[in-house]
């Protein structure tokens, strides 16, 4: 089977080269690239759409304006998988522009370079099937079982409900540790150790997607709300209790 992949960034490399291992990947990359992952040729916009499959690893926000620019090249038995952070804004807008031709499964691998560098078998891949052929459901189902990756097939809103405080929370905190500029520390617990992986696990990863992450999910203004009321709640409690400003 001949596998696409439309978006050669920092993930999109990464996952060419997983699916490499398995079949014949081609990709391209809208700002162009000269060292392709090994074993991934690069093609045209137009030739990627000559694949079975494409994956869409592109930014939550690049989404729309790039099925806006591919929904001509489609032919009658392609599936088209995004890989983005949120479910429902992606699987609204693939419905919305691509013909009703095009089977669409929505994934999210739970992971990426830096999580899985040591191999992605037991990492969690999140899978929706959308619309269309349910053998191609069936096939992509069993190659990430296949795999060896904890499958959660679930909903775009259960998935967008559950990450807004899985996930958005992680991010979230990772930036704000990242604002505090933590440093290594000679007597670091456990503890503060995890914090600095935190931040390693998601600042590397493009401003961008922390943007996204946020406001392409309708739940997670509450989640930041809840967490502004937890910090507020909880400096209250500290300031109410100081014996050194007075406190009880």
């Amino acid at each position: 089977m001949k596998v696409g992949v439309y978006g050669l960034g920092r993930f999109g490399r990464f996952w060419a080269g997983i699916l490499s291992r398995d079949f014949d990947v081609y990709g391209y990359n809208r700002s162009g690239i000269n060292d392709p992952p090994e074993k991934v040729a690069l093609v045209s916009e137009k030739d990627l759409f000559t694949c079975d499959s494409v994956f869409l690893c592109v930014a939550i926000s690049s989404l729309e304006e790039v099925l806006l620019r591919i929904r001509s090249f489609m032919h009658s038995n392609l599936t088209i998988l995004d890989t983005c952070s949120v479910k429902v804004y992606p699987a609204e807008k693939m419905k919305e522009i691509l013909p009703d031709h095009v089977t669409i499964i929505g994934t999210h691998p739970m992971f990426g370079p830096d999580s899985g560098k040591n191999g992605i078998e037991g990492l969690p891949l999140v899978f929706s099937p959308v619309r269309g052929d349910a053998g191609s459901f069936d096939v992509w189902r069993r190659y990430f079982n296949k795999k060896y990756l904890d499958v959660i097939e679930i909903s775009p809103a259960e998935h967008d409900r559950e990450a807004a405080y899985t996930q958005g929370v992680t991010h979230f905190i990772g930036r704000v540790l990242k604002d505090l500029d933590l440093k290594e520390s000679r007597i670091g617990t456990r503890g503060y150790r995890a914090l600095l992986n935190i931040v390693e696990q998601t600042c590397n990863d493009p401003l961008q997607l922390f943007m996204d992450l946020q406001h392409y999910n309708a739940y997670t203004h509450e989640m930041r709300s809840s967490l502004s009321q937890s910090i507020s709640k909880t400096m209250k409690m500290l300031e109410d209790a100081d014996p050194v400003r007075g406190g009880v």
